[in-house]
């Protein structure tokens, strides 16, 4: 007697979430398994197994020292999407070209010392270098990471960080209309690449764009990297600016924090699930080790260098150090 083919029943979803035995989320539809080059470890990119790229992600990702059998396993804790991404940040947006714009009208850099002119030349305008770095740096993450959902979580955070660049630049280009004599729009590359209060930013930022291995670009940039910058060139340099009456660059610095707080969150989510490997925890705490005392020194000569902001460089590596002791346990 023949016996009868099975008779498969259709799926209700996609395979990979079907075993949730519950109707999928627009996040998980849209964020989960969308990686290809993890289909086949062997061959990345479906084509020759040791062509460059291939062998590069063999090694920077694949053959990373930081592993877990289910990178896919993670879920970014806000649940951002595309869609739900433009819509927040749209309302971020107008908040901050509402501060632009109400700032202007009641002529507020007009009514800024000039000293503090001098200062926002040398300490904040220059930062657009910054956090461009900080948008490349996601930008590889983006690229390199083991599972779709990490890689979006920084693909977010790449456009929050090119956002600060274009207000860092919208504010550039208004100071200098204020104190077109002080130097704005035309020594920020000079005082990036020579000032001392920036020179441990460039070194930081510098060293960290060439950390190959996905985990170590994790953990330099989410861990070390940005954590510093949050607390030294954002919290710091706004509560520098309003003890010197620059109440638009506290507020403008307050909204940047914001965006800070999500990149925070997802990256704790990672760490927690990297971890669920007992072996991750030397992996993660000898790649902070590596990176902290840089970061350490770049606070250091920046908040050395901010007027009316005494303390602010031990509180910033406080709150940075903290951050890391309460991800990782």
């Amino acid at each position: 007697m023949t016996a009868q083919p099975e008779i498969l029943k259709p799926l209700k979803t996609w395979s990979h979430l079907a075993g949730r035995r519950r109707k999928p989320s627009e996040y998980e539809i849209v964020s989960t398994n969308l990686h290809f080059t993890t289909d086949n470890p062997d061959a990345p990119f479906e084509l020759d197994p040791n062509f460059e790229m291939a062998r590069w992600f063999k090694q920077y990702r694949n053959a990373s020292p930081l592993a877990h059998p289910d990178w896919n396993a993670f879920r970014d804790p806000d649940e951002m999407v595309y869609r739900t991404y433009n819509m927040q940040q749209d309302g971020q947006e107008t908040y901050v070209l509402g501060l632009f714009d109400q700032f202007s009208a009641r002529g507020h850099d007009a009514m800024l010392e000039r000293t503090w002119a001098g200062s926002l030349a040398r300490l904040y305008t220059p930062g657009r270098y910054l956090f461009h770095a900080l948008q490349m740096g996601s930008a590889y993450l983006t690229q390199i990471a083991p599972a779709s959902t990490i890689s979006n979580c920084a693909t977010y955070q790449a456009a929050d960080s090119l956002r600060w660049l274009t207000h860092t630049a919208y504010r550039t280009r208004e100071l200098s209309r204020a104190f077109g004599d002080v130097g704005f729009d035309r020594d920020e590359r000079r005082y990036w690449e020579n000032d001392a209060a920036w020179q441990g930013w460039r070194k930081l930022v510098e060293l960290a764009l060439v950390a190959w291995d996905w985990g170590e670009s994790f953990v330099a940039l989410n861990l070390v990297v940005r954590p510093a910058v949050e607390e030294a060139v954002l919290r710091a340099l706004g509560q520098s600016a309003r003890h010197n009456g620059d109440t638009l660059l506290g507020l403008l610095t307050d909204a940047q924090l914001t965006d800070a707080q999500r990149h925070r969150r997802w990256a704790s989510a990672l760490v927690r699930l990297a971890l669920e490997q007992a072996s991750n925890r030397a992996v993660l705490t000898g790649w902070i080790r590596k990176w902290e005392p840089l970061a350490d020194e770049a606070i250091e000569a920046y908040c050395s260098a901010l007027p009316d902001a005494a303390g602010s460089a031990n509180a910033a590596r406080a709150a940075a150090r903290q951050f890391r002791d309460s991800v990782l346990g």
